[in-house]
């Protein structure tokens, strides 16, 4: 690519570059919901979206390393925030009795409140989602799911448990996809993009 996306005379003519600068101003809606919800509590939008996080993933997933991934960040800067919230009295740690430096991440009562309010921050993007015809959703759905990817296998974005990338998943065939695990075919409505059982692929 040897023009920007966002050079006007460039975008007006590419597809590809309006659909590049569309998913970003719908990013900028997202830091703008996320970020006037962590007002509304006196957190950091990272902070938040630790708290979602624990509220919806299981044990093995609460713990600063398996967050730094998820987001992207350094251990560091995940400890910085778990500590911020255990100050105020958000989360705790219940430390691992087989190794005292670890320990896994719990919400409070208060944490586990903020968490179910600041969770619905999206409802301004669902809105627009919910008018769109069935077909248009599930061809947006797998059309996310392959940008995903590719930004997974390029290293740009590091965990994701999706169908796409699981050793569960068989690509599509005759307008179907398949799980090995639940031993079905899968429409593309019923791809997920955060599964429980998700199991990496071996590359």
């Amino acid at each position: 690519m040897s023009k920007s996306d966002f050079d006007l005379g460039n975008q007006n003519q590419s597809i590809e570059s309006k659909i590049v600068a569309s998913l970003e101003r719908i990013s900028e809606a997202f830091r703008v919901l996320l970020w006037q919800q962590s007002k509304m509590f006196s957190l950091s939008p990272i902070q938040v979206q630790i708290l979602i996080f624990l509220l919806h993933h299981s044990e093995e997933k609460r713990k600063v390393s398996y967050l730094a991934g998820e987001f992207n960040m350094t251990k560091a800067t995940i400890s910085d925030s778990i500590k911020a919230l255990e100050q105020k009295k958000l989360i705790e740690k219940e430390y691992e009795p087989q190794d005292a430096r670890s320990y896994i991440i719990r919400l409070t009562k208060q944490g586990r409140e903020i968490a179910e309010q600041t969770a619905l921050f999206t409802k301004e993007i669902r809105t627009p989602i919910n008018k769109l015809h069935a077909d248009d959703k599930e061809s947006l759905l797998l059309s996310l799911l392959n940008i995903i990817r590719s930004l997974n296998k390029a290293g740009v974005i590091t965990i994701q448990r999706m169908c796409l990338n699981c050793s569960y998943y068989r690509p599509a065939k005759e307008g179907a996809h398949f799980c090995t695990l639940l031993n079905q075919r899968l429409h593309a409505a019923d791809l997920r993009v955060d599964c429980p059982e998700h199991s990496p692929k071996k590359v």
